[in-house]
């Protein structure tokens, strides 16, 4: 018990030294890639929230670290072009993301008390992309090897993981409230290194072997046209363009420790 009160009081007088805040960010999560068109969609938008730890060095450059919770979704009935609706793909996915970030203010905080800041960074996501069968049951997309991933029959397609590096970029306005609070909005992309966000990237394998290997499931939900499938070796995705998505929301930060009087 003692060393966890020496700990805290050790805590407590770091972050009163230091210009530590803690941000909470409520906003919206969207996703960009194979199922849709336009780059932000308000069909698409959906509940998100950050919460970070800053250091605030008091100049232009600061640090923070986070985590982010939301969650994706795309559908082909959403867009415009006849041949992605009749295609008639849909995904949705929970987001869980750990980030480092640098945040730089393009004023002086000593001098502006309302400017503009970008940051960058990177950061590692979880993603499991999901959707419903003809029965309404709600069905992970990974384990179905919608693709290929994974079969013999296709070894050049290996399973993707659920874990995938990103790259944090973006920019917001931020308000200094007698150094203590911040209020600001932001605005972030998440640049990653993956296309199977949404389960869907390259071409329709298959059906026969798809129904052997992983169920009469998985070839449900591989091919939803309406029309006959005629061959492996369609385009289903596009797999020159990888998957991204954004956070986006008005942020509120405290000082931690003493505030200033």
């Amino acid at each position: 018990m003692r060393c966890i009160l020496v700990l805290v009081c050790i805590s407590i007088q770091f972050c009163q030294a230091q210009q530590w805040f803690g941000e909470v960010m409520v906003g919206v999560a969207s996703y960009n890639g194979d199922l849709t068109q336009s780059a932000v969609s308000l069909k698409r938008l959906k509940p998100a929230i950050q919460l970070n730890l800053k250091y605030n060095s008091g100049d232009v450059l600061n640090i923070r670290a986070g985590i982010g919770f939301g969650q994706l979704y795309g559908a082909d009935r959403l867009n415009r072009d006849t041949g992605l609706k009749s295609r008639n793909l849909d995904f949705k996915t929970n987001i869980i993301e750990f980030n480092v970030c640098g945040e730089y203010n393009l004023l002086d905080p000593e001098i502006y008390t309302a400017y503009p800041y970008v940051f960058g960074g990177v950061g590692i996501f979880h993603f499991n992309p999901y959707t419903y069968d003809k029965n309404n049951n709600k069905t992970f997309l990974r384990p179905l090897s919608t693709e290929g991933q994974g079969l013999p029959e296709y070894p050049n397609r290996k399973k993707y993981s659920l874990y995938q590096f990103c790259l944090p970029i973006g920019a917001g306005f931020k308000v200094n409230i007698r150094q203590n609070w911040e209020l600001s909005y932001e605005f972030g992309y998440r640049f990653t290194f993956t296309d199977y966000i949404d389960d869907v990237s390259k071409t329709y394998v298959s059906l026969q072997t798809l129904e052997q290997q992983r169920g009469a499931t998985a070839a449900e939900l591989a091919y939803r046209k309406s029309l006959p499938f005629m061959e492996d070796g369609e385009a289903r995705g596009n797999k020159k363009v990888r998957d991204l998505y954004f956070f986006s929301g008005l942020k509120v930060a405290v000082k931690l420790g003493n505030p200033k009087k």
